[in-house]
């Protein structure tokens, strides 16, 4: 049972979310232009037809995304900035489906990147088996063979999961190596879902403070 009340804790909530709001709408955008090319890499996660177009687990949030990130994908490519694409992608024996419904199983369309970002391409695409697309072997062979790269731009979904938890771990792991690197999130580049008590828009919003608190450069978009 938890040992709080209520009406002081909604009380308090109340206010410290409108300072993490105020925070949020005060953030300057960044503009690729300021990057060093050659040590910058664009990483998409999940922007695949199983989360914005079809499936179980389809989110108009995350459909609404699509445009901001072709934009972001088309910046990269006139700049020069390598891209990879991550694409959830599960077999049967998948033990994520005790906590999610069966989704973006591989070989199917809801495994796939959604087609205007196939039509854009100029990306390594990486497929994952958790919602932790850092622990991927084939990420893991990309850092090591790519150390030049201090600079990591993340967009896609969802926020409170894939996004948040690949940006914590990656920064940990640079941390743990005392290497300073900028991992940046555009906020108007990610989102989350809504369903039954999970309200997209507060977990969204505390994911982004939650990345913020543990060293992530949040921008309010990209130029």
């Amino acid at each position: 049972m938890l040992n709080l009340d209520k009406q002081h804790f909604l009380k308090r909530s109340t206010e410290t979310l409108d300072l993490i709001l105020n925070t949020l709408e005060s953030l300057p955008s960044l503009n690729l232009r300021d990057l060093r090319s050659e040590n910058t890499v664009l990483i998409i996660i999940d922007m695949v037809n199983g989360f914005a177009r079809e499936g179980a687990l389809q989110s108009p949030r995350v459909e609404a995304l699509i445009p901001e990130i072709v934009k972001i994908s088309r910046g990269c490519d006139e700049n020069r900035i390598a891209k990879i694409a991550f694409a959830d992608c599960h077999t049967e024996q998948s033990p994520e489906f005790d906590a999610y419904p069966v989704h973006c199983m591989r070989g199917t369309s809801e495994s796939m990147i959604v087609e205007e970002l196939r039509e854009i391409g100029g990306y390594s695409l990486i497929s994952k088996n958790s919602t932790n697309a850092f622990l991927e072997e084939r990420f893991q062979e990309w850092l090591k063979t790519n150390s030049q790269i201090n600079t990591f731009i993340i967009i896609g979904d969802c926020t409170d999961i894939c996004i948040e938890q690949f940006a914590v771990t990656l920064k940990a792991y640079f941390n743990m190596k005392n290497k300073k690197v900028r991992i940046i999130v555009p906020i108007n580049a990610v989102d989350t879902y809504d369903y039954a008590i999970h309200n997209g828009d507060l977990m969204h919003v505390m994911a982004l403070f939650n990345m913020m608190s543990n060293g992530i450069e949040l921008v309010s978009g990209i130029e």
